[in-house]
């Protein structure tokens, strides 16, 4: 799933891919919003973007993508 996360004073945003649920990330946005902590998230290659909760501006929670549909040749 795609997750952007806008960050206060920054002119782009940060876009990742993730394979962590949308609950999941739900969870910590919401920690490191509550507790002023970082939010750290894991993106599919296994890098980890790490960004302040005090300067987090907005965190858009894509959909989980359906597997590509095919067409066979008959």
């Amino acid at each position: 799933m795609e997750i952007r996360i806008g960050v206060q004073h920054a002119s782009r945003e940060v876009v990742l891919e993730t394979e962590q649920s949308a609950d999941e990330v739900r969870a910590a946005v919401d920690a490191a919003l509550a507790d002023g902590s970082v939010l750290a998230l894991t993106d599919k290659k296994g890098r980890q973007v790490v960004v302040p909760g005090a300067k987090i501006a907005f965190v858009e929670i894509g959909a989980q993508k359906a597997a590509p549909l095919g067409f066979a040749a008959s």
